[in-house]
């Protein structure tokens, strides 16, 4: 499937952080058929048992990937606070192999939207599948200080233009 379009990372988020050094460094995708996809990879610093990835990992980057789902359709000044989040988790997620994301916006509103994601491997193989329910809010209603758009909007490019 085409790619439209990159997202921006930004420097210290534990998912797309591009300088967070315990960060995931997922990069997000805008698809033609309007989802949103993210590839990645976990590794050892985000396992719970042994060859597998903590259940918290995993619902933060569904979490992450719904929450920037939204930007596909409103503009990326438009952020959402997680109001509500349901993980169910399918199969172990391995780290250290290369993985995606793909999440839809299923509904959304003035104040608030709904999606889903779900993870899967190489092979397509579904590991894990989550919705949630967001509150649109603007960035500068999130941050505590002053709006600083040079450490959320890093530019990472990059040679996809496809993605299977």
């Amino acid at each position: 499937m085409k790619v439209l379009k990159k997202q921006s990372n930004s420097h210290d988020c534990l998912i797309c952080g591009v300088d967070n050094p315990y960060g995931v460094h997922a990069s997000f995708y805008e698809m033609e058929d309007g989802s949103l996809i993210s590839l990645f990879h976990f590794d050892e610093r985000h396992q719970s048992y042994p060859e597998r990835t903590h259940g918290g990992m995993i619902a933060a980057i569904i979490d992450e990937t719904i929450g920037r789902t939204i930007w596909i359709s409103k503009n990326p000044t438009v952020w959402g606070v997680t109001i509500k989040l349901e993980i169910q988790y399918h199969q172990a997620v391995p780290y250290g192999v290369p993985l995606k994301c793909i999440g839809v916006i299923d509904k959304s509103d003035q104040i608030s939207f709904h999606g889903t994601a779900e993870i899967r491997d190489q092979e397509n193989k579904l590991l894990a599948r989550g919705s949630a329910l967001y509150m649109e809010i603007p960035l500068s209603k999130i941050a505590l200080h002053e709006e600083h758009p040079s450490d959320i909007n890093v530019d990472v490019p990059d040679e996809v233009r496809e993605i299977n």
